[in-house]
């Protein structure tokens, strides 16, 4: 087997995907869409390289890819933000699902393709991107807004409901239409979640046990290994590869050593998630655009509507301002890898050919605006702020609790002068009592001083009239000033 002509085309498209991601990178585009592009590049569909590399070439990468996006989702599940405060991200992560979702099936349904389509278009249009929500949280610097914990608990939300919905998706693809092999299916991916949340939830310390090795060669072994193998469990009982390497995610993500997983998790995640989406870009056909491009510019000015509404929904039941809820519609809008998990089910389940260039025409335009969108949505805020008119803002009318909190404290700041006035008024009279007393003390003391004057003088016999002309005063001694109240 010879193996080299495929390496080095292998090599070479990693080597374009690189320069056309950083490229990329310096207009804010994430590397979903890149690496689809190289695959379209690189497709025989469109001749571009004079090449001949097929989808199937590397097939086992991308599934590789593919539970390994699913279960860095799981290992990021947070436990914690969920059932500390499950009531209201319940609510408000339910009523996001419920808004997009139910559009989404709707939408199907009137471009004139069927239940089992309109499903999966359901799931295409109406969940966000997991992975580029926190990468973009991470790169505009973020996580210190007040609309953040509410982005991620809702992510957290979408990431359970997800669960729930490829394990139906997983039943309907699979073709059956009696009700009770239907009903023991569901039931049986329903106790396989119910197992593994439980498992997370209360069986931490048992799976930290399992874990526990100082090698970290075997280490990467040990949960590489699980991830397949879960994997495995979860294609043969019918809930789909992907669902079973998420359940495990977040079995793993709740034991002592997630960090550690981690931190070698996410270089094979991104190494592996590239061969995924590249291998998608191989299967496009560029000249299946034309027939879905209508629909996909309906479906995006749908996901734009949707996500302005429900995050203005989302900021009203969070107490919220317009700045949040369009920071927080920005976010959601993006849309990435689970359209493109969707898309691949679909195909091998044998639906209508259409859905997969329409997730990839869809996945490409939403890659490329969501990021552009989030990245300037706070600009955008900040310019419908300006071109308010005063008078709008003048005629807005008034609160009647906040004008009588206003009459208080202005009864209050005037009592508050007049108190000021009365004590000014006060210090001023005892100052000028003060003044006179001190007025009076004076004039006693100078009196008393010209007494003690005249008293010194009789007792030393100087005391005489003045003479009135200064010609005829007798002169002095030199070398002695004498002073009056001198005695020496």
């Amino acid at each position: 087997m010879h193996l080299g002509e495929d390496l080095l085309v292998l090599g070479i498209l990693l080597v374009v995907a690189y320069v056309l991601g950083r490229l990329g990178k310096m207009i804010g585009l994430p590397t979903i869409p890149i690496y689809m592009i190289v695959g379209v590049l690189a497709s025989p569909n469109t001749d571009f390289f004079p090449i001949d590399f097929q989808s199937g070439d590397i097939e086992l990468i991308a599934v590789f890819g593919l539970i390994l996006l699913l279960f860095s989702l799981g290992l990021e599940f947070d436990q914690e933000e969920f059932f500390g405060n499950a009531k209201t991200l319940i609510i408000s992560g339910g009523s996001w699902v419920l808004i997009n979702m139910g559009a989404g099936f709707i939408f199907g349904l009137l471009v004139g393709w069927g239940p089992r389509e309109a499903l999966v278009i359901a799931g295409m249009t109406g969940t966000s991107s997991s992975a580029i929500i926190t990468k973009l949280l991470i790169e505009l610097r973020r996580l210190a807004n007040k609309e953040t914990p509410m982005i991620l608990g809702v992510t957290v939300v979408g990431d359970i409901f997800i669960a729930i919905y490829l394990s139906i998706v997983s039943v309907v693809l699979s073709g059956k239409t009696e009700i009770w092999p239907i009903v023991l299916q569901l039931s049986i991916a329903f106790l396989f979640l119910v197992a593994m949340f439980s498992l997370a939830r209360w069986g931490g310390r048992v799976v930290s046990r399992l874990m526990r090795t100082k090698d970290d060669e075997l280490f990467t072994i040990l949960f590489f290994g699980l991830v397949v193998l879960f994997a495995g469990i979860g294609e043969i009982i019918g809930v789909t590869d992907a669902i079973g390497a998420f359940l495990i995610g977040v079995v793993l993500g709740a034991s002592s050593y997630r960090a550690r997983i981690e931190r070698v998790a996410v270089p094979l995640r991104d190494i592996f998630a590239a061969f995924f989406f590249l291998n998608f870009g191989l299967a496009l056909d560029v000249a299946q655009f034309g027939s879905v491009i209508g629909v996909v510019l309906i479906a995006i000015v749908m996901t734009f509507l949707l996500s302005l509404l429900s995050g203005a929904l989302l900021a009203w039941l969070h107490k919220m301002g317009p700045r949040e809820a369009l920071n927080t519609a920005a976010i959601f809008v993006n849309r990435g890898e689970f359209t493109l998990i969707l898309a691949t089910l679909s195909v091998s389940a044998g639906l209508d050919s259409r859905l997969q260039p329409f997730a990839g025409l869809y996945v490409l335009s939403m890659a490329i605006l969501g990021p552009l969108f989030a990245a300037n949505s706070e600009k955008i805020g900040s310019a419908l702020r300006r071109r308010v008119p005063a008078s709008v803002a003048a005629r807005a009318p008034r609160n009647p609790m906040l004008d009588e909190e206003i009459a208080l404290v202005e009864a209050a700041t005037a009592a508050q002068a007049a108190d000021a006035d009365e004590y000014t008024r006060r210090a001023a009279k005892r100052d000028s009592a003060n003044s006179q007393a001190a007025e009076d003390t004076v004039a006693r003391a100078k009196r008393s001083h010209s007494d003690v004057d005249s008293m010194a003088d009789f007792a030393l016999g100087q005391h005489s009239p003045e003479p009135d002309d200064a010609a005829d005063r007798p002169a002095r001694k030199p070398g002695r000033e004498t002073h009056t109240g001198d005695y020496s």
